[in-house]
């Protein structure tokens, strides 16, 4: 259920609202936006129902939601939510944002050269995956609380925000001290404990799709992170698996406008993931962003050839630079900025 309030509530109606839900033994989860107040209240639809509510002052109307997301959902905030990291670098916005970098943090040296050229290029966060979810446990699995450092330093050094991934509830709390942006990689699209956890840090999450995933199944996992009280999450796709053996997975376009029409959460695309093969980032990440996709995530390294991780799908520098000039002209015509 969720209720609206009128224009001009009052804090005090609004408080008066949240300590009744609470006295049922229901959460309520406040959205505050440029017009109205709402309160998303989470439980037992039953017990609301007998309330009358809609009595108290500064209520507009009671109403449930139809969508089994329900703090996800449009029907809980019909306009386009914002995530902010950082003064001038958000998601949601006109403006697309640009997450990029190597996809494993291998040394210091290495992420300092491709965060300046990077962030010449255009992009507003840096990645780097300090842990690994790896299909072989024979491959390398990054360099954990090492690779942490060396992302914080050069964040701090180049005046970038930090994206890295985070795998285990074990680790939340130490990967969210370091990082600006917390990931939960495809894999772990529905390890809710995980999901959970993250959800009480109130960092920026960037939630990927999962490899064989619907559209609905993503926005469930993302409901375990709002219900934590945790509003900052970004959906990502990445492609999922088809029947396709000639790209390492299949982005499907047709999810991101899909997302954004069922929730106001920010949507962005990962092509890099989604191909596996550097040659088509480019035409993908171009569909991503007519497609509507509030920001990329792009892999960027200076010797593909050598990387320790996924180097047929990570772009040279000067590849990026070329594409974020493609970019901008695409986001113009479709009324957006980079």
């Amino acid at each position: 259920m969720i209720i609206v309030l009128k224009k001009g509530a009052q804090d005090k109606d609004i408080d008066n609202l949240i300590d009744k839900v609470k006295s049922l033994g229901l959460k309520p989860m406040v959205s505050r936006g440029q017009e109205r107040t709402i309160i998303g209240v989470i439980g037992p639809e039953d017990v609301i129902r007998l309330q009358p509510l809609e009595a108290y002052p500064g209520v507009e109307k009671v109403m449930p939601v139809l969508a089994p997301y329900k703090l996800v959902s449009r029907e809980f905030k019909e306009g386009d939510s914002i995530v902010k990291v950082k003064e001038g670098v958000e998601f949601g916005s006109k403006k697309i944002a640009i997450v990029a970098g190597p996809c494993a943090v291998e040394t210091k040296d290495q992420l300092k050269e491709i965060a300046f050229k990077i962030k010449n290029s255009g992009a507003s966060l840096i990645r780097g995956g300090a842990f690994k979810p790896r299909t072989s446990p024979y491959t390398f699995q990054g360099l954990g609380e090492e690779g942490l450092k060396i992302l914080k330093d050069i964040s701090q050094e180049v005046d970038m925000p930090t994206v890295t991934e985070v795998m285990d509830t074990r680790d939340v709390e130490l990967v969210a001290s370091y990082a600006d942006v917390l990931q939960i990689g495809a894999r772990n699209m529905q390890n809710f404990n995980l999901l959970k956890e993250v959800g009480q840090t109130k960092k920026p999450i960037i939630l990927k799709r999962g490899l064989s995933a619907t559209v609905k199944e993503l926005l469930m996992s993302a409901e375990y992170i709002l219900s934590e009280g945790n509003f900052n999450v970004i959906l990502c796709e990445r492609g999922i698996r088809t029947f396709s053996e000639f790209t390492r997975n299949t982005l499907d376009v047709s999810a991101i406008p899909a997302a954004k029409m069922l929730s106001h959460l920010p949507v962005i695309a990962d092509p890099s993931h989604a191909c596996g093969k550097w040659g088509l980032v480019g035409p993908l990440s171009k569909s991503a962003v007519a497609a509507g996709a509030d920001g990329l995530l792009v892999e960027v390294h200076s010797n593909p050839k050598d990387a320790l991780s996924d180097g047929p799908q990570q772009l040279l520098p000067e590849n990026f630079t070329s594409l974020i000039q493609e970019l901008r002209k695409v986001a113009q015509a479709v009324g957006r900025s980079l």
